[in-house]
């Protein structure tokens, strides 16, 4: 019989909050993260805004500045999140085998110096032509070694494994924006197949600095809409014309039931479902008939023994680009067929942003808190139909809904899809 994982713990950092709480408020009520960029001098991109976290430090965790000062952006966020999992959860107030509790993230890229490299640069035209050779001497020279260490993907999985003494399985994965939903459904897989009884698991990404702003600006994914932000990220809206970039982390524990049982743990649902698939397509396009998509969709509803039609609730991947949200809508018309129209689907994107990496764990447990406290989370700045985005986006404001499944897409570039379906607990 396959071991159930539930989720006994859950936290988070971004642009629209410190923590759970103070998150899903803000996401009830409709509100907005997004602004005009301050983490560098953005006045000369085609995007000026981003949705950053704001008014945060590693202190507010109560971790030493010092400690932490050559650290990623990024692993703090995650630090940050963890340690709210964590503690919400109650894992450290009991005993447990330390090589029985791992770690999966969905982590990117972080603590790039650009300074150095743009001293590097300089040294290397010095002579009007560029030379490796000072490129390299004046790299040598001015690089810190704990900052280029830190910037590894792994590093975030790696520094919470010593903060809470997970000796188990460690893991990271960048698969884009499908990062930290594949991290959740192959924790849960590691607790299915019994070799860990404890995940901590999410995601965890930075990408607001010129490299990240300006690799997505070449490749036309961002909005422009520099005029108003805070309307700037409208999913499945027909004037839609791109994402907004976001930052920051979230974090669950992920636990086998009875070990969950045993303790006494409060339970926020269940990991029913897990769908990945690839559209063994383009990079950075999504295959127009939504295969991959589909594909992971019904994966995921099968793996929980479900049918469609018991699915109350889906949070979309809606990222206000035209093609994702046309696809997306598509390959949900093809899963739930005539049952469609009916099923209410939600971007929290349009409030937050794109979280990248974070983007998946964030969004599942928006659901968890959809199932819970029967709140269907809106997306905003939906104004403007668009003919081949026709379904039900729960727009602009949240509506009470019962809801006993839901799923979360993930779709990443390079062609990565997830699925995640998450569901009420019972007993």
């Amino acid at each position: 019989m396959r071991r159930r994982v539930v989720v006994t713990g859950i936290g988070m950092i971004n642009p629209m909050g410190h923590d759970v709480n103070t998150v899903w408020s803000r996401l009830q009520k409709g509100e907005s993260g997004v602004g005009y960029t301050t983490l560098f001098d953005a006045s000369g991109f085609p995007t000026k805004i981003s949705a950053e976290v704001k008014n945060w430090d590693i202190t507010d965790s109560g971790e030493s500045a010092e400690e932490w000062k050559y650290r990623g952006r990024h692993t703090k966020f995650a630090a940050g999140a963890a340690k709210q999992a964590v503690a919400d959860s109650g894992i450290q107030d009991v005993e447990i085998d330390p090589t029985r509790f791992g770690i999966y993230m969905g982590s990117g890229e972080g603590n790039q110096d650009f300074s150095a490299f743009a001293n590097m640069m300089s040294a290397a035209l010095k002579s009007g032509e560029y030379n490796a050779t000072e490129f390299i001497r004046e790299g040598l020279r001015t690089l810190n070694p704990a900052m280029e260490l830190e910037q590894e993907p792994n590093m975030p999985a790696a520094h919470l494994a010593g903060m809470f003494n997970a000796q188990g399985p460690n893991y990271n994965c960048l698969t884009a924006c499908a990062a930290s939903s594949q991290a959740v459904g192959e924790a849960t897989e590691i607790i299915r197949r019994g070799d860990a009884d404890v995940m901590l698991s999410g995601g965890t990404h930075s990408m607001i600095h010129p490299f990240g702003v300006t690799g997505f600006n070449l490749l036309t994914a961002l909005s422009e809409r520099n005029d108003d932000p805070t309307t700037a990220s409208r999913p499945f809206d027909a004037t839609r014309d791109g994402f907004v970039l976001g930052e920051g982390s979230a974090m669950v524990i992920l636990e086998e039931l009875e070990h969950a049982r045993k303790r006494g743990a409060t339970i926020y649902g269940e990991v029913l479902g897990y769908g990945t698939t690839a559209d063994a397509y383009r990079i950075t396009d999504i295959p127009p008939d939504g295969h991959g998509g589909i594909a992971s969709m019904r994966m995921s509803i099968k793996d929980a023994g479900l049918n469609p039609s018991d699915i109350g609730y889906v949070n979309a991947h809606g990222t206000s680009t035209t093609v994702n949200d046309k696809v997306e809508t598509l390959a949900c018309r093809t899963v739930f067929g005539d049952d469609a129209p009916n099923v209410p689907i939600s971007s929290t994107k349009s409030m937050m942003g794109h979280l990248i990496a974070a983007a998946g764990v964030t969004e599942m447990i928006v659901c968890l808190l959809t199932i819970r406290d029967s709140v269907l989370p809106p997306t905003i700045n939906y104004h403007t139909p668009d003919p081949l985005c026709d379904l039900d986006y729960i727009p602009n404001e949240a509506r009470p809904g019962k809801v006993r499944y839901a799923l979360n897409n993930s779709f990443g570039f390079g062609g990565q899809n997830v699925t995640l379906c998450l569901g009420r607990f019972d007993g």
